[in-house]
């Protein structure tokens, strides 16, 4: 069964998240991202930016508060929300 590392990161996390990836990647090699609390008015434009810096797919995203709520990462979905367009 294959391991694998990810960074969870806060929806809500703002530029400093970038410099956390950064240092993570760095120490583990992360090989994905899983971004939370998307369920708010949080817009989680940091994971596109770590994404594309770090080379790194996102793996899940977290729209609610139980393990239901993690949906599979949708690139077009999540660029048409984060800039208003509505689906």
């Amino acid at each position: 069964m294959p391991v694998y590392v990810v960074l969870v990161i806060d929806a809500t996390t703002g530029q400093n998240g970038l410099v956390q990836a950064r240092e993570f990647d760095e120490a583990l090699d992360l090989d994905g991202i899983i971004l939370t609390k998307l369920d708010g008015t949080a817009k989680g434009g940091i994971a596109s930016a770590i994404s594309s810096e770090l080379n790194l797919p996102i793996l899940r995203i977290g729209v609610g508060e139980h393990i239901e709520d993690f949906q599979t990462f949708s690139a077009n979905s999540f660029s048409d929300e984060l800039v208003g367009i509505e689906g």
